[in-house]
């Protein structure tokens, strides 16, 4: 038993890590039989009681290298992955989350995974299945998702929540997946996934003024031109350890563990707009070396034209008062719209928190236009002085060479870079925010709003509305009439508490409700809370997902099974529940199985 065991650990092991079992060759005279069998071996040479019951010592040839044996095991153990997210759920009502992406081998795979709030009042976000699509048309997707739903014990009806991209065979009106989910369950709300509408909102905001658009072409010649082939990322990683040394020399930069770590210049992704404040990060840090770098190039007759051209074009452009203008004006709006990108991808988020989240970044943005522009100007002249670029004479008039010249025109640079540029560059974010976001006013959240005691917000009448207009399945006409009844009592009680009166969101205020036991007081207010915190925020639990698929199914994985991959996927994901399934289990069902092969073969002969 002890070494059956052993083995199954071993499995889970690499599971866990997402690595592969098999090894290209497998035979006795094999230097390497993959990482299954060489991890025996290494475990067999320290444990002698290991050695003398496993591989070719196993009792009645049980030496679980079979891959089919190994595929049972783990879905053996990725159902009941699944059965304990079940029972996590239990009589909770729950939001569903859905995105699809293709894997290595070109398959359109499908992600699902249910967010819900469990007995302890805590937001979770599990990976339930995947699911290989032969198309992605509303129907197909739906009919998919009921399946995986029925498969589990779970109802559609229970569905109070629906998270998808802007994808048009998710969103649409009349035939998405949402009107098809919405004609079975009318109170599966559907909320677009706010971290893709902030994605589309930035991204459109910096295609409209196009000074930001042109320096993000720039900026990734730049960076494609230095970091085009090793030798030339070797000699730009050099110049950063020599400015770094000369400025901890001169006590310019503070020293310390894990301080003035060397890193290469980062591209930005075509997806995620959090991507390109790490790009601007990169090529801030690295600007006097990337400058140095391009120099060498452009100089260096060792190296053709073609390159030495790209050099020289992209130096011109780097060291320009309007490239670091640019440069440093989206670092300040970036930093700002950055700590939103990372707060609408966690789990625990509540969509009235992350509401709060988009208003206070169009606060700061508003603050950054109001009283940002002396101190933007200041750093970019000093940044200018300290890598030798010409800072042009401001109340000079400007000539913009894409428009024809006008002698009435009498815009100066100063009036170019503040309103053309500063001003513009921040209206069209907080236009873009205020567009797409202004959905989100909608009555549901209105009126979801009015559910937090510590408030001015706080409106009886409103949350009974809440409750009739948008949740009449979930509460009868006497649970209604209990409901208006707590909330006085709960106000005062909550507002008294000093344990609850601190928590700052909904989603902690539910889960002190549970620890302080006050749940029970008020069930119907917890019952609601819950309700509330099941909607969903963003789907970035699903594209976690797909980024474990890219690791599990590799180009050397290709042909990897779409039952092997999604067991793979959910015990990688949901290894926090697999970890506490004992082995005792996995071997009880596998035998209990076997048993019945067995039993089979012998009625089948």
């Amino acid at each position: 038993m002890r070494s059956r065991q052993q083995r199954l650990l071993d499995l889970w092991w690499l599971t866990f890590q997402g690595c592969p079992f098999r090894g290209h060759d497998e035979s006795p005279e094999s230097i390497n039989r993959g990482n299954f069998i060489e991890m025996v071996k290494l475990l067999a040479s320290y444990n002698t009681e290991v050695n003398e019951v496993v591989l070719k010592n196993a009792p009645k040839n049980a030496k679980y290298t079979s891959p089919d044996v190994q595929k049972e095991i783990l879905s053996i153990l990725a159902r009941k992955v699944q059965k304990s997210i079940r029972e996590e759920i239990g009589n909770s009502k729950f939001c569903i989350m859905v995105d699809e992406a293709r894997d290595e081998s070109k398959k359109e795979q499908m992600a699902i995974v249910l967010r819900f709030v469990n007995k302890e009042g805590l937001i979770k976000e599990r990976f339930l299945d995947l699911i290989h699509v032969s198309d992605t048309t509303a129907l197909t997707l739906k009919e998919s998702i009921c399946a995986v739903l029925s498969a589990n014990g779970l109802s559609i009806q229970d569905i109070r929540g629906q998270g998808y991209d802007g994808a048009s065979n998710m969103r649409g009106e009349w035939n998405g997946l949402k009107a098809l989910i919405l004609n079975e369950c009318p109170y599966a709300y559907y909320i677009h996934c706010m971290a893709h509408q902030l994605q589309l909102a930035l991204v459109a905001a910096s295609r409209e003024v196009h000074e930001v658009h042109n320096f993000f072409q720039h900026a990734n010649f730049i960076i494609n031109v230095v970091s085009t082939s090793p030798k030339r990322n070797d000699e730009l990683l050099a110049k950063q350890a020599e400015e770094i040394a000369h400025e901890i020399e001169l006590g310019e930069l503070d020293t310390g563990q894990g301080e003035n770590q060397i890193s290469s210049l980062q591209r930005p992704g075509d997806t995620r707009w959090s991507s390109h404040y790490r790009s601007i990060l990169s090529l801030k840090k690295m600007f006097g070396a990337t400058v140095s770098v391009l120099r060498n190039i452009a100089n260096d007759r060792s190296v053709s034209k073609y390159s030495r051209g790209d050099a020289s074009g992209a130096l011109r452009i780097i060291v320009t008062f309007d490239f670091v203008f640019i440069l440093l004006l989206m670092e300040k709006i970036m930093k700002i719209t950055d700590v939103l990108c990372q707060t609408l991808q966690k789990k625990s988020i509540d969509i009235l928190n992350a509401v709060d989240s988009v208003s206070t970044t169009k606060v700061l943005l508003g603050e950054l236009r109001d009283n940002g522009w002396e101190p933007l100007l200041e750093e970019v002249k000093l940044f200018c002085g300290k890598h030798e670029i010409d800072i042009p004479d401001l109340s000079k008039k400007y000539v913009d060479v894409t428009k024809s010249r006008n002698k009435n025109d009498n815009t100066t640079a100063f009036h170019h870079y503040k309103v053309d540029v500063f001003n513009v560059a921040i209206d069209q974010q907080l236009a873009e925010l205020e567009d797409r976001f202004s959905s989100q006013a909608t009555e549901l959240l209105s009126l979801c709003a009015s559910l937090d005691p510590r408030l001015d917000t706080f409106n009886i009448d409103n949350i009974c509305t809440l409750v009739e207009k948008y949740y009449p399945a979930d509460f009868s006409s006497q649970e209604r009439a209990q409901l208006e009844c707590q909330l006085p009592h709960f106000q005062i009680d909550i507002c008294n508490s000093p344990e609850l009166k601190e928590l700052s969101t909904l989603a902690d205020l539910t889960s002190g409700l549970f620890k302080t036991g006050k749940y029970s007081s008020y069930p119907m207010v917890d019952r609601l809370l819950r309700l509330v915190l099941t909607l969903p925020v963003s789907t970035a639990t699903t594209e976690t997902c797909f980024s474990a698929m890219k690791l599990a199914k590799t180009r050397l994985r290709c042909t990897m099974g779409d039952g092997f991959l999604r067991d793979c996927l959910v015990i990688y994901i949901e290894k926090e529940l697999a970890a506490s399934i004992s082995t005792d289990d996995i071997i009880t069902a596998y035998d209990l199985a076997a048993s019945r092969r067995t039993k089979f073969k012998l009625i089948d002969m």
